[in-house]
């Protein structure tokens, strides 16, 4: 069964849907001696996708599933992984047990929502397992309780497609996370980047520090973690998501908050966007030639301005005003940020040209 579409884009399944459907088939083989293929598992919203195995294998007291994972039209990082679940009798009484396999990384820093030493397979996941691995027992006719299964989720490569994560920010080594609340991927929905926003933000707090930094880019994180000595556990990659970042924030409070981006990201934030991506929202080039008026340009230039591509060529054509306006954009940000998080949370904005250079400043 392909994932579900809406419009012209495919939604796609999650490593924990992966996991699960892996998990039932696994354990099917334990109690029956055979595979189902394909197998279908019960998700938390009453979906019942099924998936084709990849790979299976049986032996004493142990099954392996392998499921290949359709991400649909999302750009997601683990699509076409193959995802391995093997389920083994454990030791009676003991209840269920997961471990990480080979590409499936470890927690070792609080604040996550797992303990530390534990597999970085989430909570969500650990549910819908349990689950897949309640219904096979039910349909084999066996008592569900207890669980007494150890389950080791593997991902073969997960440890070089971590790289390309924040895995390693957070505290998760040697892999990736086996990741999904519904099960379903949905395309362009970047739920595993705001999920790694979110984990960030709670890392710093366990870790008990009093400033973050959010930024929008490479260039701006590397810049304010320069300026203001910062070190890596406070650095959030926020990329385009200022307003998740800052509702997060609403609710889980930081001391001080430092939003670090370029002119262009911050001109939008300014303005009271907090999607700050290309498809969401434009910086308003005519507000900007408006402001360079107020700062003293000339008719010329504000007639140019008016006419700029981008915000970036604006603040080109700023000439002698680039630095009054990158000011004046940075202290407009403070205030739609200021504004999203009502209070709590002491907040400077930083502006950094395109070689991470200060050309704005604005707060404590």
């Amino acid at each position: 069964m392909r994932p579900t579409s809406e419009g012209d884009l495919r939604y796609g399944w999650t490593t924990g849907a992966c996991a699960a459907a892996g998990a039932r088939a696994a354990t099917e083989a334990l109690l029956t001696g055979r595979f189902p293929d394909p197998v279908q598992i019960l998700l938390p919203r009453g979906q019942r996708p099924v998936f084709a195995l990849a790979q299976s294998s049986l032996g004493e007291g142990r099954a392996t599933a392998g499921i290949v994972k359709d991400a649909g039209d999302d750009p997601d990082v683990t699509h076409g992984a193959l995802i391995l679940t093997t389920v083994e009798t454990g030791a009676a009484g003991a209840g269920l047990v997961f471990r990480a396999g080979e590409g499936v990384g470890t927690v070792t820093r609080a604040g996550l929502q797992l303990p530390l030493g534990e597999p970085a397979i989430n909570p969500a996941p650990r549910a819908q397992i349990r689950q897949a691995i309640t219904d096979a027992l039910r349909a084999a006719g066996r008592d569900s309780s207890p669980l007494d299964f150890v389950v080791t989720v593997s991902i073969p490569g997960g440890a070089k497609l971590a790289e390309k994560t924040l895995n390693g920010r957070l505290g998760i080594v040697g892999g990736l996370s086996i990741l999904g609340t519904t099960g379903i991927v949905v395309p362009y929905s970047c739920a595993a980047w705001i999920h790694s926003i979110h984990r960030g933000i709670d890392v710093a707090r366990a870790a008990g520090l009093t400033h973050v930094a959010a930024s929008t880019g490479s260039t701006s994180e590397t810049a304010v973690q320069a300026l203001y000595r910062l070190e890596e556990t406070a650095l959030i990659d926020m990329g385009d998501f200022v307003g998740g970042t800052l509702k997060y924030l609403r609710n889980h409070p930081v001391p001080r908050l430092t939003v670090a981006g370029g002119f262009g990201k911050l001109a939008k934030l300014a303005a009271g966007h907090m999607d700050l991506h290309s498809s969401q929202s434009r910086a308003d080039v005519a507000e900007l030639a408006k402001l360079l008026g107020e700062l003293g340009a000339d008719t010329v230039m504000i007639a140019a301005a008016a006419q700029a591509a981008s915000a970036g060529e604006v603040l080109r054509l700023a000439g002698p005003h680039a630095g009054a306006l990158a000011e004046l954009i940075a202290r407009r940000a403070r205030d739609s940020t200021l504004a999203a998080l009502a209070g709590g949370v002491a907040v400077d904005v930083v502006v950094f040209d395109r070689q991470g250079l200060l050309i704005g400043r604005a707060g404590p």
